[in-house]
């Protein structure tokens, strides 16, 4: 098969993210292939919040066009900004394996979040990571920010900010981590649907398909397939304070999900055989809307 061409946004952990999966690509088929990279309008808007301009597909719409022009065979998305509702002519054709989901906090000093100062001013652009962090610490001031991970270190500092909160896949996937100063657990600071997963899209028509196919990770696929069904279930998006931790226990999945019914935020799990991880998707979420 000739060179196959892979789109991707243009920061350096998309890129490097892309890397991955080319790099899978020579060492399982022999199969060059190289990166296009493209410029999404939630790229160019950084100033205004996702909520405000249409939602996390925004980083996935410009892709897709590049896709049905046959500029590129597939594109390497972060799964958590995949809309859980795709045009009829694409498939996620893989789930490759899934990178430590955890979010993290990078503070000023290496202070750890118990101890930062009370009224600490700490940066995220997630409504889901704000709501819990002022479970936590109803002291802290929360402001926005976005931008790639090298923007909102810069903005951390420029801003004389206190910490943010980050993806801890993105920094080690970065080679990142050493700036890591806390790792908070899964079961209690709930990370967002599909973190840590890359998903490779493509046409469904697409020639490069099967190749795709073939780097899919069984748990990962499962555990994203059970937390995206959480999400549609609960028609949830970036406009929503939503999010969903899965493990795989032998042969159950266990799952927790958080979501804000009128204000309040409900957290529920639930434990049940892995292969029926779409169904235990749907209990998840109409667990949550019984409250």
């Amino acid at each position: 098969m000739n060179n196959l061409i892979i789109a991707t946004r243009k920061s350096k952990l998309a890129q490097t993210q892309t890397e991955i999966i080319m790099k899978s690509l020579k060492e399982r088929f022999d199969i060059d292939s190289e990166k296009l990279l493209i410029v999404t309008e939630g790229d160019r808007k950084l100033d205004v919040s996702l909520a405000k301009i249409g939602g996390k597909g925004l980083f996935v719409k410009d892709i897709e066009v590049a896709l049905l022009e046959k500029r590129a065979d597939g594109a390497v998305h972060s799964m958590k900004d995949v809309p859980y509702e795709l045009s009829s002519e694409f498939e996620i054709a893989a789930i490759t394996e899934r990178e430590d989901i955890r979010d993290v906090l990078i503070s000023k000093d290496n202070i750890p979040f118990k101890e930062l100062r009370k009224g600490a001013i700490i940066g995220t652009s997630s409504i889901r990571r704000a709501c819990q962090l002022k479970l936590l610490r109803n002291d802290l001031e929360i402001v926005s920010i976005r931008g790639n991970v090298q923007t909102r270190l810069e903005k951390m500092k420029s801003q004389n900010l206190d910490g943010i909160i980050l993806a801890s896949a993105g920094l080690k996937r970065l080679n990142e981590e050493a700036i890591i100063t806390e790792y908070f657990d899964p079961k209690v600071f709930i990370p967002a649907v599909a973190q840590g997963a890359l998903g490779i899209e493509c046409l469904k028509t697409s020639d490069a398909k099967k190749y795709f196919k073939k780097l899919e990770d069984s748990n990962a696929k499962l555990t994203v397939e059970a937390e995206r069904t959480f999400m549609r279930m609960l028609n949830g998006d970036c406009h929503s304070l939503i999010g969903a931790y899965s493990e795989i226990q032998g042969d159950d999945l266990y799952m927790i999900g958080i979501y804000d019914i009128g204000g309040r935020i409900v957290k529920k799990d639930i434990l049940g055989n892995k292969e029926d991880h779409i169904e235990l998707g749907r209990k998840l979420a109409n667990k949550i809307l019984e409250i």
